[in-house]
């Protein structure tokens, strides 16, 4: 009996190498981004990424037995993929070509913070508590420092366009997860997560028509670091790190998941530092310790009704699981 029970446990090193995969792909994929759009239009990457990935996690779903979505789970995937993929991740791209990457996943990381006061303000989620608005006041107080202009600290001050593009992000992702929880969710979270990336590659694709990305692209200026990093945001990025996350919520709690909040930007600077030559000033990282403090705090709060995390707006493909998600 006790052989059996033992057999029937996770294994440690599984686990071990899923929690790797969420901290350090999902961190990764932001300087992918970077890499991809070099010689990629933004669009048209995002969209065709999405839309081949959704395609391989809806044949994953169909597979493991997930049922045929109807029409009404089409059109709730089109809000999603509206605001989660189309408004929230194309922005990310067009932002990152004038912000560093490990910026940009600093401040995306501030999306358990929007979620919490937008959950308030329009979604009736509750008053927050004292622990919440001081995160909030925090997080905030972190992009902040990221973008004042001046000689304050070491470094350049973050592009205020660009700046305004990723809050633009994490607004639209916070209203995305919050949104789907008022939606039909399909039979599986892997179904909804296919539908969800499927319909935003397909917009984000018409976006990329419609601003004259396909006219002015140059299949042959694509470089081999931009081709190997659009395939890595698609195989490892969506489908990998995905699967690893899924994997973690049905083997440990929630809780421990949701330190991907908080490691994947660290991991980001890191990557963005050491990989992408990205400056590593005085005002990033004391940024970053602020804007990562504000988000151990807001995720690490004591709910009524635990919940799973809800992945960042670079990579999470899970729109579906937001209707779970409790912020």
């Amino acid at each position: 009996m006790l052989s059996r029970r033992l057999s029937s446990l996770p294994s440690t090193w599984l686990i071990i190498a899923a929690f790797a995969a969420i901290y350090v792909i999902w961190g990764s994929t932001y300087l992918a981004i970077r890499f991809a759009i070099d010689s990629i239009p933004s669009f048209m990457m995002a969209g065709t990424r999405f839309l081949l990935a959704g395609a391989l996690l809806y044949a994953l779903a169909r597979r493991g037995g997930a049922t045929r979505p109807s029409r009404i789970h089409w059109r709730g995937a089109l809000i999603q993929g509206g605001l989660m993929f189309l408004i929230a991740n194309g922005a990310i791209v067009k932002a990152e070509h004038v912000v560093p990457s490990g910026v940009t996943a600093l401040i995306i990381a501030t999306v358990p913070l929007w979620v919490a006061l937008l959950g308030w303000l329009f979604f009736r989620e509750g008053r927050p508590d004292l622990r919440l608005a001081i995160g909030l006041v925090i997080g905030m107080g972190g992009i902040a420092l990221l973008v004042v202009p001046g000689d304050f600290l070491s470094g350049e001050h973050v592009d205020l366009g660009g700046t305004l593009l990723l809050l633009i992000s994490a607004f639209s992702w916070a209203t995305g997860t919050l949104s789907s929880r008022r939606l039909p969710a399909p039979s599986t979270p892997l179904m909804g997560a296919a539908l969800n990336m499927m319909a935003g590659g397909v917009l984000l694709l018409v976006l990329s028509l419609a601003s004259g990305e396909f006219a002015t692209f140059v299949p042959s200026a694509v470089t081999m670091e931009s081709l190997v990093s659009f395939v890595y945001l698609i195989t490892f990025g969506s489908v990998v790190a995905f699967g690893s996350y899924m994997y973690l919520l049905s083997v440990v709690a929630p809780s421990r998941v949701a330190t991907y909040a908080y490691v994947n930007p660290l991991i980001a600077v890191f990557l963005g530092w050491f990989l992408g030559e990205e400056a590593l000033t005085a005002r990033t990282l004391v940024g970053a310790a602020v804007i990562v403090t504000a988000v151990v705090m807001i995720t690490s709060r004591r709910r009524r009704k635990p919940a799973p995390p809800l992945p960042t707006v670079s990579e999470a493909p899970l729109a579906a699981v937001a209707s779970s998600a409790g912020e």
